[in-house]
């Protein structure tokens, strides 16, 4: 197999190699994955770097999500298996930036019909987020007025989507007008330039003026959000893309009656595993009826492991929309 494993710390993607590595052997656990496209996410970026929380011990492989097919299933699971070998899956687990790779169970999702392995690649992380919490979270419900910051990112088009598949009204920030317009094209009602002072257009463009009813933060942006967000609104963190953590006086929040809620998904899977059973049934649910559909960045296109290091520098620039993948061919067509 042909993988980007780490024997030390790099600087930058651009400090990447690609390893030529034994092929893996059926697991008595996890699932055998072939895998067909690799997605990236900004925790790539630092977790080659060391500046991720999470640090696994060396030699180890980079990449946390991909798509691909099942090549063999667990030898001693203690349940029936849920998938078989050929099934097209997508999912989680560290060392998605290779040829093949094991994943437990709760890991792995059936490919949505009609997706490709690269529209699927980048859906496990972005898509139960943005669900979570718009749903689980700001209990958000049809007819109400969704503020969602960062919107061309894939959380934020995962976002806009689910927002507008349940009937809500949705006004999107974005930092360029070409981010603006794809906003737009994936059914955001109103774009507004987040470069400017963007509270009072925020607020004029619902009801009476009267605010927006749920926001959505994965920047940190919370106090400038206030401004903007109705008596008795939800907001909810979900990340400081933006850089600072902020430190908001709380009686804000007294003052307007608003709720601040924060979500840490990937926590669901160990202190909450009903709600993500819930969570992926209604994604699913809305996939399947075609409410939610690929976001996948498709201005340039990156395939085999050797475009990992320039797929992992746009996604550091900032500069592109959607979510970065990266196929990988396995065959007589492959680069590798």
């Amino acid at each position: 197999m042909k993988a980007i494993q780490l024997k030390k710390l790099v600087t930058g993607p651009d400090g990447l190699t690609i390893s030529n590595l034994p092929d893996l052997k059926p697991s008595p656990d996890k699932y055998l994955i072939k895998i067909h496209a690799a997605a990236t996410n900004f925790f790539d970026v630092l977790q080659i770097q060391g500046k991720h929380q999470q640090k696994p011990d060396f030699p180890w492989i980079a990449g946390n999500e991909m798509a691909g097919e099942v090549l063999a299933q667990p030898t001693a699971l203690k349940t029936t298996p849920k998938f078989k070998v050929g099934d097209r899956v997508f999912g989680a687990t560290l060392g998605t930036f290779a040829t093949q790779v094991h994943v437990e169970e709760e890991g792995l999702r059936p490919m949505p019909k009609d997706w490709s392995f690269a529209q699927a690649s980048g859906l496990f992380y972005t898509a139960p987020t943005a669900y979570a919490a718009l749903i689980l979270r700001a209990r958000a419900k049809k007819g109400d007025y969704v503020l969602v910051h960062g919107s061309a990112g894939a959380l934020g088009l995962a976002a806009i989507q689910i927002s507008k598949g349940l009937g809500m009204h949705v006004i999107a920030t974005v930092n360029s007008a070409e981010k603006g317009e794809v906003a737009k094209k994936f059914g955001a009602d109103h774009v507004v330039d987040s470069t400017k002072e963007w509270e009072k257009e925020v607020a004029a463009l619902t009801p009476n003026k009267r605010g927006v009813d749920v926001v959505l933060d994965p920047l940190g942006v919370i106090q400038r959000s206030l401004k903007c967000t109705r008596w008795d609104g939800r907001l909810v963190v979900i990340g400081f893309a933006a850089g600072e953590i902020e430190k908001i006086p709380t009686n804000r929040y007294l003052l307007k009656n608003v709720s601040v809620s924060g979500l840490f998904w990937g926590m669901y899977a160990t202190m909450d595993p009903e709600s993500v059973v819930t969570v992926w049934d209604a994604l699913l649910d809305l996939i399947a009826q075609g409410k939610v559909k690929p976001m996948i960045y498709t201005d340039k296109k990156f395939t085999g492991l050797e475009d990992m290091p320039a797929a992992l520098k746009l996604l550091a620039s900032g500069e592109a929309w959607g979510k970065i993948v990266v196929e990988i061919p396995q065959g007589k067509d492959s680069k590798l």
